[in-house]
């Protein structure tokens, strides 16, 4: 773990209408490592990844305490500069929502949008995160074609590819592969491991097999209380902590 985590997160507390979603929550986010947020359903495992990207702005009734610091500056600061963090993360949502054009301008879309125009630097960016993320050799005959004309499994990729495009430094997946097939998910998984040399990721999954298979760190989250935070192995092997043995049991769903 490096002394400055890319993301820090300091007594942190979300609440959403009346219910207090996240409570004291207090974590460093290994650099360069998968690391998967586990628990059963309505946990906060989502509360949480969202608010590392201040994806709860624009919701009504979110209020949301102490610090969430992304390379040492706190995203929850007043006078944070909210575009320049989100480009530091890119987001991978449960399905994929390629936008309505064509493969090329989907990966172009948010370096040209940062202000970069130049056609030969875009079709270099293009191909680069195309390739990073295993689509090329599929698509480079297709470049101009909607990208609605894609696999689901190819949409994923794609947005994985469009989210790159604009150099983050951190992968934030919202269990990514639910909505696909079996085959589909082993390659984004394999994305997943090869990509941490360049990038921290951090993913929700309800899937243990796929945690235990892609994770270098687990956080098991229950009731909105970080229960157990360690390595991968240790964690679902040896779990400290009873309700953690519970819940990779399977007496807690």
């Amino acid at each position: 773990m490096t002394k400055t985590p890319h993301i820090s997160v300091q007594h942190l507390d979300v609440h959403i209408g009346n219910q207090h979603i996240l409570k004291d929550i207090n974590i460093n986010i290994p650099d360069k490592k998968v690391t998967s947020i586990i628990g059963p359903s309505g946990c906060g495992k989502t509360t949480l990844l969202k608010s590392f990207n201040r994806l709860w702005d624009n919701t009504a009734d979110v209020k949301i305490t102490g610090k969430v610091l992304v390379d040492g500056e706190d995203i929850y600061d007043p006078n944070a500069e909210v575009t320049h963090i989100r480009k530091k993360m890119g987001l991978l949502s449960q399905r994929p929502y390629p936008l309505p054009m064509s493969i090329y301008d989907n990966v172009a879309y948010g370096p040209r949008i940062h202000g970069i125009r130049k056609r030969q630097v875009l079709d270099e960016l293009v191909e680069e995160q195309l390739k990073a993320t295993g689509l090329w050799n599929e698509v480079k005959d297709r470049l101009n074609t909607s990208a609605t004309r894609l696999s689901i499994g190819q949409q994923q990729r794609l947005c994985l590819a469009r989210g790159l495009a604009v150099g983050p430094e951190i992968i934030l997946g919202d269990e990514s592969t639910s909505a696909l097939d079996p085959v589909s998910t082993a390659i984004i998984e394999d994305l997943f491991i090869s990509l941490k040399e360049k990038y921290s990721i951090v993913l929700v999954t309800h899937i243990l097999r796929q945690a235990r298979r892609v994770s270098d760190y687990i956080i098991f989250v229950y009731m909105g209380k970080i229960i157990e935070f360690g390595p991968t192995e240790e964690v679902l092997l040896n779990p400290k902590q009873e309700l953690t043995k519970e819940y990779v049991k399977g007496y807690i769903s």
